[in-house]
C-alpha cells in the first residue's frame, strides 16, 4: 500500500506543468467543496416549530455557526499571514474533523442546548479558505486555479442543500442527523483532495519572477501594507462586505427564499447555481490571458461593478413583474457572485502582482472577510431583534437593490484611487510591470 501510494506521489509531483495546473485546479475545488458539506448542510433543513426566547430555531443555528466564522476569520487575520508551507495538509483534514465532531454533538445533545455546536462547528472552518488558496498563489496560473476553486463558493452551497434534502426526504434521515451525515459522505473526497494539493509542487522560478514571491508576513509588514493602501482597502472592504451579508442570506436562507416565491423543488438549488458556477468560471478563467497586471486588476473592477449592474437592474424588472422568479434569482444570484467571487479568488491576486508587492492573498482576504461575517452576523441580531420586520424573501430583495448601487460608487471609487497609486508610483520610479503568461506559452 505504501509503495502505491509513493508511486503515485512522484508520478504526480512530475507531471508537465499544464497538466498539474489543471489536478490543482480540481484538487482545490473537490477540497473546498467537500469542506461546505460540514458547514452548509445544515441549512437545507427548516427545523420548523422550534424556536429559542421568540427567535426562530434555526436562526439561532446561523447565528451560533456564522459567529464562530467571523471569529475565526479575525484570528485568520495573523494566522494566515504567518502560514508557511509546512503541515497545511494535516492543519485541513484536523480542522475539518474538529468540525465534523461539532456536528455529531449538534445530533446527540437535544435541543436548545445543541446550538454551542454549531457555534464549535464554524470556528475552525473560516480558515480552510485560506489554507487551500495558499497553495494556489503566486503562480502564472493562478486566475485558472482560483476561478476553478471560487466557483465551489457557489456550486457546493446548491449542491450540498439538494444532497442534504435528499437525505432527509428519500433516505428519511432526521433533520437533527442530516448535517452529520452529509458530511459522512464527504470524507473521503476531502482526504483524497487535501493529498493531491500536497503532492502537486510548489511555484517555480518563472511563477516567482512573474507574479513576485508570495511569504509569510510578520506584524511589521502586515501594518506597513494596510498604511500603503488604506483608502483603496476601505472601499474595498465595504463593497465586499455588502455582498457578503447579502450572498449569506442567500446561502443560508435559499430554501426560505425560493419557498417565498413559490418554488419547492429541492433541484432547483444545484440547477441554477451550477449555470451560475459556469458563468462565473468563464469570466475569470479568460483574465488569465490578460498579461498585463494592471489591465487586469481594471477589468476585474469592470467585472465587479457589472455584477452590481446585474444584481440591481434584475432585481427591479422582478419588482415590475417584467421577470418571473426563476429568471431574477439566476440572474440576480450571477450579479452578485461576479462581485463575491473576484474579491475570493483574483482581486487581490492581481493587486499584489501590479504593485510587485511581496505578502500574500490570505492576510488582506482574512481582513476583508472579518469585516464581512461581522456584518452578517450583525445583520441577523437586528432583524431577530425585531429592528427589521420582513421575510428572507423581502430582506434579500430590498438588500440587493441597496448593495447594487453603494457597490457600484465603492468600486468605481477604488478603481480610481488604484489608478492614481499607479501614477505616483510610477512618478518616483517607473516600475517595469509584471506580466502573466497564457496557456499557449505555458
Amino acid at each position: 500500500m505504501r509503495h502505491w501510494v509513493g508511486t503515485i506521489r512522484t508520478k504526480v509531483a512530475q507531471l508537465p506543468y499544464r497538466y498539474a495546473m489543471v489536478l490543482m485546479a480540481l484538487a482545490a475545488f473537490g477540497c473546498y467543496t467537500s469542506m461546505y458539506a460540514f458547514r452548509k448542510a445544515f441549512t437545507a433543513g427548516t427545523f420548523e416549530g422550534a424556536s429559542l426566547l421568540g427567535v426562530d430555531y434555526k436562526v439561532w443555528l446561523v447565528i451560533a455557526q456564522v459567529f464562530g466564522y467571523m471569529l475565526s476569520k479575525f484570528y485568520g487575520i495573523r494566522f494566515i499571514a504567518e502560514l508557511g508551507a509546512r503541515g497545511r495538509g494535516y492543519k485541513i483534514v484536523t480542522l475539518v474533523g474538529i468540525a465534523w465532531l461539532a456536528l455529531l454533538g449538534f445530533a446527540m445533545v437535544p435541543a436548545p442546548y445543541n446550538i454551542v455546536f454549531l457555534f464549535i462547528n464554524g470556528l475552525p472552518l473560516g480558515m480552510i479558505w485560506g489554507l487551500v488558496f495558499s497553495y494556489l498563489e503566486g503562480r502564472r496560473a493562478t486566475e485558472f486555479l482560483g476561478a476553478v476553486m471560487s466557483v465551489s463558493l457557489v456550486f457546493a452551497s446548491g449542491f450540498v442543500k439538494t444532497t442534504g434534502r435528499t437525505l432527509i426526504e428519500n433516505h428519511h434521515i432526521p433533520e437533527i442527523w442530516m448535517p452529520f451525515c452529509t458530511g459522512l459522505l464527504f470524507v473521503i473526497p476531502l482526504l483524497i483532495c487535501t493529498l493531491l494539493l500536497e503532492w502537486l509542487p510548489l511555484p517555480d522560478a518563472r511563477d516567482k519572477a512573474l507574479r513576485t514571491e508570495r511569504k509569510a508576513m510578520d506584524r511589521k509588514e502586515r501594518h506597513a501594507f494596510v498604511q500603503a493602501y488604506l483608502p483603496g482597502l476601505v472601499l474595498t472592504v465595504s463593497a465586499y462586505l455588502l455582498f457578503t451579508v447579502i450572498r449569506d442570506v442567500r446561502d443560508n436562507f435559499e430554501v426560505e427564499i425560493w419557498s417565498a416565491i413559490g418554488i419547492s423543488d429541492k433541484h432547483i438549488y444545484v440547477q441554477t447555481d451550477t449555470a451560475i458556477s459556469l458563468v462565473v468560471l468563464l469570466m475569470m478563467g479568460l483574465l488569465i490571458f490578460v498579461k498585463n497586471n494592471r489591465k487586469a486588476f481594471i477589468l476585474i473592477h469592470f467585472m465587479v461593478i457589472g455584477g452590481c449592474l446585474c444584481a440591481g437592474i434584475s432585481t427591479w424588472l422582478f419588482q415590475q413583474g417584467m421577470i418571473g422568479g426563476i429568471g431574477w434569482m439566476s440572474v440576480a444570484g450571477l450579479g452578485l457572485y461576479m462581485v463575491y467571487i473576484p474579491y475570493n479568488a483574483i482581486f487581490f491576486e492581481r493587486m499584489l502582482a501590479s504593485f510587485q508587492h511581496r505578502g500574500n492573498i490570505g492576510f488582506v482576504m482574512y481582513i476583508a472577510d472579518a469585516v464581512g461575517y461581522l456584518g452578517s452576523v450583525s445583520v441577523l441580531i437586528v432583524r431577530e431583534l425585531g429592528f427589521v420586520r420582513l421575510s428572507w424573501g423581502t430582506f434579500y430583495e430590498q438588500a440587493l437593490m441597496v448593495a447594487a448601487g453603494l457597490g457600484m460608487l465603492f468600486v468605481g471609487l477604488s478603481l480610481g484611487y488604484f489608478r492614481r497609486k499607479w501614477k505616483h508610483r510610477e512618478g518616483k520610479d517607473k516600475p517595469p510591470l509584471i506580466e502573466t503568461i497564457s496557456y499557449s506559452n505555458i
